[in-house]
């Protein structure tokens, strides 16, 4: 993976990329747009130079290399006409085989979607059921409490907190807790060390971030792993969270 690679190598692949980006096949520019986006190193020269090219190749794009496409733009929140203004194939593409898309695939066009309604005010063009196919399997997707999350519960309990956990938004993500403040929800996640490339988030925690406050409109905090396990007491974590929650 391009989990904890050295920023230095992204900036050399990005620069050759673009150098030799007509070059590029339709599963080599998605690969690339994707590792990039799954790390979170969004070099939004490269995604803006690549664009005109990914677009020209979207027609020989599978499911698979329009949903990475699609996800990794949406990660990278670089827009652009040509590969997904009006006169764009994309949604014809996108809609001639849609019956292709794995659950993960219609998932990632669902996190598009959301993308293109945070942009526009309204959702993509994608037919009505591609989109419901694709909130269905996004919020059907398997999820795991974790020692940490609990850990956290609890503490928010001792404090008194009211809150809830695995709360599910309208656009179908999952909040590890929710709590009440002033008769306003705030999301919390608890963010363990699969969320970040080092200490920096991975792209799906940035997309996730965004999205449920913009389209959910939903105050999100992160407690990060390694400052909830630098905590040394109950009297640490209290005035970490009422800190973190603005209490």
């Amino acid at each position: 993976t391009m989990k904890e690679v050295n920023p230095r190598v992204y900036e050399g692949i990005a620069k050759a990329s673009m150098k030799c980006k007509e070059n590029f096949t339709s599963q080599g520019v998605s690969n690339l747009l994707w590792a990039f986006a799954n790390a979170g190193h969004v070099d939004s020269d490269l995604f803006s130079s690549l664009a005109p090219v990914t677009s020209s190749l979207l027609e020989e794009c599978n499911s698979q290399a329009l949903a990475n496409i699609a996800w990794a733009y949406a990660v990278s929140n670089v827009d652009d006409d040509s590969l997904f203004g009006k006169n764009s194939p994309f949604v014809a593409v996108c809609t001639e085989k849609a019956n292709d898309f794995t659950s993960g695939g219609v998932s990632q066009l669902h996190q598009w979607n959301i993308w293109r309604k945070e942009l526009t005010g309204a959702p993509s063009d994608l037919p009505p059921s591609v989109q419901q196919r694709g909130l269905k399997a996004f919020m059907s997707k398997g999820f795991q409490k974790s020692a940490l999350q609990e850990n956290v519960v609890s503490e928010l309990s001792y404090l008194g907190f009211p809150l809830q956990q695995e709360v599910v938004t309208p656009n179908g993500y999952r909040l590890d807790i929710i709590v009440e403040l002033d008769g306003k929800r705030v999301g919390i996640e608890v963010d363990g060390p699969s969320h970040f490339a080092g200490r920096d988030p991975m792209g799906s925690t940035i997309l996730k971030r965004r999205q449920v406050v913009n389209a959910d409109g939903i105050q999100l905090v992160s407690f990060p792993y390694w400052e909830w396990n630098n905590l040394v007491d109950s009297n640490d974590k209290g005035n970490y969270i009422n800190g973190k929650l603005g209490v």
